[in-house]
């Protein structure tokens, strides 16, 4: 479990670098106030996801899955996760368990933001 942790934290480190990377880059190209960063990284993330179908394939170890699920997707986005859990709950018909998790991800994503801004104002 260690050495999976350790793979894990790597593939973190470098999705990670790489999202401050790309969101430089947007902000850098894009004069917009569209989060123009956090969508490629959300999409690509959601993208990227397929890796997981390719262990299951037999086409990487379960080690290269930590390292690019666990970790770099992880680093790099959540929302790659979260699109992948939609995709399993649709794709099972859990209809009502996808129209909850997707209206509390979202509601309840913006409300603790906005209760986090609120606690922590700026002076």
């Amino acid at each position: 479990m260690f050495k999976a942790m350790l793979i894990a934290g790597a593939g973190g480190f470098i999705g990670t670098c790489l999202r401050y990377l790309v969101g430089k880059l947007a902000h850098y190209v894009f004069s917009s106030p569209f989060p123009w960063g956090t969508f490629a990284v959300n999409i690509i993330g959601s993208f990227v996801i397929f890796f997981g179908m390719a262990e299951k394939a037999h086409l990487i170890s379960a080690n290269m899955n930590v390292f690019l699920i666990t970790g770099f997707c992880g680093g790099f986005t959540t929302f790659s996760s979260f699109a992948d859990d939609m995709f399993l709950l649709m794709q099972n018909k859990h209809w009502g368990y996808f129209s909850a998790y997707l209206v509390l991800s979202i509601v309840l994503g913006i409300v603790l933001v906005w209760l986090g801004r609120s606690v922590v104002k700026p002076a």
